[in-house]
């Protein structure tokens, strides 16, 4: 009998040839594979990730009902919402300039049923503004998508004198620290700061913890102006109750393309902001689950009607990776950063 071939009997008598040494090695080997591979698959967060999501998923809102922020989120969430197929819950946690929101998620559990609607208040000017921010806006999130970014507007008091920013400015120069301004945000701030650091003007700031409450005292004339998201403010200007005066982006808007840039009205070349949002989870979110919901987001951003809804409002639509995410915002955390400091804003 040959050394390397074993005879043996089969039920029904007829030899037949047992495998090889060489055959049995190479076809365990590829059964021990096949069953590390079955107990990777079979581990608990395995197997989470692949029955991602099993319940409603909460989406944590750092500013009130009725900011942009909401509004990204609510609009958002419906259409991911169909595409998970679960209830995508959102939960509006304002305070702090959104810094409460936003450590909430920071602490929650990494598991894909806790988010953020991010903002360049809560994930990248944050440390710029506040002494006291108890978390990492880098190390403590993960990245999952941008979701797009909004101008802000200028809005005066109808009563006041000032028709024109050139008007503002002007009345500002003339009664330094006496032009009051409502800020609800870091954008809403460092927008008013730089425009007067630029114009070599003074205002006189004072906090407020909505933007609807913030316009609501511009209207009614407790304080003079303020800079907010144009989603909150189209339907005041709209409506007659305030009067615009410029826009933040760098190009007008086609929503009131009467309304010139910041920068050209005030011949004030390179002012330029933007309140930009984006989905991130807490820290260590198991990359499945971040593959699913960046899939999720990026296919409702090419929803039609998402997209109509948000430009109708001034907001452009954008996505993106979660590399491409993380590094706009490390991008941001350095600008912001920098535009505080030029525009004399000290951490509170």
């Amino acid at each position: 009998m040959h050394a390397s071939v074993v005879k043996t009997m089969s039920a029904s008598g007829a030899e037949r040839s047992a495998p090889r040494p060489a055959m049995r090695r190479a076809f365990g080997g590829r059964v021990a594979l096949k069953l590390m591979a079955l107990a990777v698959l079979a581990s608990p967060m395995a197997t989470k990730a692949q029955e991602y999501p099993t319940k409603p998923v909460r989406v944590v809102v750092a500013f009130a009902p009725g900011s942009a922020t909401d509004t990204v989120g609510r609009v958002y969430g419906q259409k991911v919402s169909e595409l998970l197929g679960q209830p995508v819950i959102i939960e509006n946690k304002p305070g702090a300039v959104g810094i409460i929101g936003a450590d909430s998620v920071a602490k929650s559990a990494p598991d894909g049923y806790t988010l953020l609607v991010g903002t360049n208040t809560t994930n990248a000017a944050v440390r710029a503004l506040m002494k006291n921010v108890p978390y990492d806006p880098e190390k403590d999130f993960t990245p999952i998508s941008f979701l797009g970014a909004l101008p802000q507007v200028v809005i005066v008091n109808n009563d006041l004198p000032i028709k024109t920013l050139p008007d503002l400015i002007n009345h500002a120069r003339a009664n330094p620290d006496k032009l009051s301004y409502a800020w609800t945000s870091s954008v809403t701030r460092v927008a008013a700061e730089m425009l007067g650091s630029m114009a070599k003007v003074k205002f006189f700031n004072v906090p407020y913890k909505t933007g609807s409450s913030a316009i609501a005292d511009v209207i009614s004339g407790q304080v003079n102006f303020t800079i907010v998201d144009m989603i909150v403010a189209l339907p005041q200007i709209k409506g007659g109750k305030v009067r615009a005066l410029a826009v933040t982006s760098p190009q007008r808007v086609t929503q009131l393309p009467e309304i010139p840039t910041v920068a050209e009205a005030g011949n004030l070349p390179g002012y330029e902001i933007l309140g930009i949002f984006a989905a991130f989870g807490p820290a260590n979110l198991p990359q499945p689950i971040v593959n699913r919901l960046n899939q999720a987001i990026l296919k409702a951003g090419q929803d039609p009607e998402l997209r109509n809804r948000f430009e109708s409002m001034g907001l452009k639509v954008e996505t993106s990776s979660p590399e491409q995410l993380r590094a706009r915002f490390a991008a941001e955390r350095v600008s912001w950063g920098k535009v505080a400091t030029e525009s004399g804003i000290t951490p509170q």
